[in-house]
């Protein structure tokens, strides 16, 4: 299912699906609006399933390929496999929502609203998996996935290298906690460029940086890296670094969420 979900899309569709169910009933009644009783009716929670299945059927049928597929298909004749596939038969789904038409109506808008509901949770659902998968392709940092301090293995380094190989923007987003109890002085990233060929004696060119908070919470930091220039350049840094002897005292921070993330555009 795709972002054709949308709240727009959705209430058209159900319009249209409404019309399609009206226009199966009102073809099966008789003229007379005959008293219906409850009996052998879908349950209402699975009627609620049977139509949410129905309306992610019809948006699939707007999809070419699937409907490339289904192209001896008409539209009705799929609803009622989505029928048949939940246990049901044409006659039963008919004679339910011809007993809510007729018999209770405001019964029926509820069940359409579970169903919205639930295409709605849908959809939030899958744009929050594509924004992670999103970020997870376009994400090129080469670090590690989090450093904690003091670290496990004993090694607290925090240091990373990217060689920038285009011009364009490049951005380093990251979560920072530093706790209250941590000794370091003035805690903070330090990273600088260089051409690649001389990071450790040419021209350092340090970005602009920030200053953590000590208050035991995780705050997101951004930091950018511009390239005007058609060549290659070298980003060195240390995600956490301090103004005291880092030898002999306590630390006592966090650092998550990395992601470095390339744009074409250059930042002014």
């Amino acid at each position: 299912m795709r972002k054709t979900l949308n709240k727009r899309n959705t209430m058209i569709r159900f319009a249209l699906l409404m019309m399609m169910m009206i226009s199966l009933i009102m073809g099966s009644c008789s003229g007379r609006k005959n008293k219906l009783d409850k009996q052998n009716l879908i349950p209402e929670k699975e009627l609620v399933s049977l139509l949410t299945d129905i309306h992610i059927a019809d948006g699939l049928l707007t999809l070419p390929k699937i409907n490339s597929w289904t192209i001896s298909f008409d539209s009705i004749s799929v609803y009622y496999k989505v029928i048949e596939k939940h246990g049901y038969t044409k006659e039963i789904m008919d004679r339910t929502m011809k007993y809510y038409f007729i018999n209770d109506p405001k019964k029926l808008n509820k069940i359409y609203d579970e169903v919205l509901g639930i295409l709605s949770e849908m959809e939030s659902r899958v744009e929050k998996e594509s924004i992670v998968e999103m970020a997870h392709i376009f994400n090129k940092w080469p670090g590690k996935e989090f450093y904690l301090l003091p670290g496990l293995s004993g090694n607290d380094s925090t240091m990373f290298d990217i060689n920038l190989f285009k011009p364009g923007t490049y951005s380093l987003t990251f979560s920072a906690t530093i706790f209250p109890d941590d000794q370091s002085l003035n805690p903070r990233p330090t990273i600088y460029s260089s051409s690649a060929d001389s990071i450790d004696t040419g021209k350092r060119l340090y970005v602009k940086t920030i200053d953590y908070i000590k208050d035991g919470r995780p705050h997101t930091y951004i930091l950018t890296f511009p390239l005007p220039e058609s060549k290659i350049r070298h980003i060195r840094g240390w995600l956490y670094d301090l103004d005291n002897d880092p030898y002999g005292l306590e630390k006592h921070a966090k650092i998550e969420n990395l992601s470095f993330i390339f744009s074409s555009a250059v930042a002014s």
